[in-house]
């Protein structure tokens, strides 16, 4: 059970909400990750997948929607987990995490400075295959936004035939492959692999291709998404903003495909949701946070599909 052994302090305002917030994430002897809205003297609130209440706004929501919440975890947890952590209390002030630069660096670094007790993870073995696909998670919307997504997808000539898949593993690793899929030509087909075995070697793979990766979305959608309630502490700093054709971007990228790299951050940190080190290949085609968290419910629907080994 590894926790921080220091208090670590971040700060800075969501990317959503463009509130400003203070998140200090303390060492803990309870098994977990637990967030505490310190605004609303709070609870504690899991970070697990049986307790993400929304996936609706291009992020993962934990808690009660129309309560105690805590938005946009995935970067923390992504750092969380490479970094060797799986118990803290985090304690936040308003209902989003900092989005900092956009990527998980620098939650990273801080975690990585003040260091892990000693201890391992729990290993979360995959023993069955299961399987998400969009169409799955299209059922599970309300009715208009189905209508809109339906609209959507028509005028933009996108398929909705993404798919998020969990199967055993050959070795004891985490391996991610991720897959892309945009009209725009800054990003077109991208696929990009990353596998977590609990080497320094997966660690420094991490820090050096995936950790920097940020998210994006297009600049002429920010008007629309900040009067929809997203995106309005979004900026050149903190995603990689594409121009209106598409074919280029406003601020410089790290790699061309920066954009499928940060798709490896979100399905590490939506994965550590389970509780665990999950074991086991996770296949991500037009993946998306809604099929990370419902093929993790899927896989502890039956306790066939995996096994579970305590630190």
């Amino acid at each position: 059970m590894p926790t921080i052994k220091k208090i670590v302090k971040f700060s800075g305002v969501g990317i959503h909400s463009g509130a400003p917030v203070e998140m200090v994430v303390r060492p803990s002897k309870k098994y977990g990750i637990f967030f505490r809205r310190t605004d609303l003297n709070s609870e504690l609130i899991p970070a697990k997948f049986d307790n993400v209440g929304d996936t609706k706004m291009r992020n993962t929501t934990i808690g009660d929607m129309g309560g105690a919440h805590v938005k946009t975890i995935e970067h923390f947890m992504a750092a969380m987990f490479v970094a060797g952590i799986d118990s803290a209390i985090v304690d936040i002030n308003g209902p989003e995490t900092p989005i900092l630069d956009g990527s998980a660096i620098d939650f990273f670094k801080s975690l990585s400075d003040v260091g892990a007790t000693r201890g391992k993870l729990k290993k979360i073995i995959v023993r069955k295959s299961v399987c998400v696909n969009a169409r799955e998670v299209f059922r599970t919307l309300p009715f208009l936004m189905r209508m809109k997504i339906c609209l959507m997808n028509f005028l933009s000539g996108r398929k909705s035939d993404g798919f998020v898949k969990l199967t055993p593993s050959d070795d004891e690793s985490l391996n991610i492959n991720a897959t892309l899929v945009y009209r725009e030509k800054i990003i077109g087909t991208q696929s990009f692999s990353y596998k977590y075995n609990g080497t320094k070697k997966s660690v420094n793979d991490f820090i050096k291709n995936v950790a920097r990766a940020r998210t994006f979305g297009k600049y002429s959608e920010w008007e629309y998404l900040k009067k929809h309630g997203m995106a309005r502490g979004a900026n050149e700093t903190n995603i990689i903003a594409l121009n209106d054709t598409g074919d280029g971007t406003l601020n410089k990228t790290f790699w061309p495909d920066e954009f499928v790299r940060h798709k490896i951050v979100d399905a590490v940190g939506d994965m550590f949701t389970s509780g665990g080190w999950v074991v086991g290949n996770l296949t991500s085609y037009k993946g998306s946070h809604a099929m990370n968290n419902m093929v993790l419910k899927k896989l502890f629907s039956n306790p066939d599909n995996y096994d579970i080994i305590d630190a």
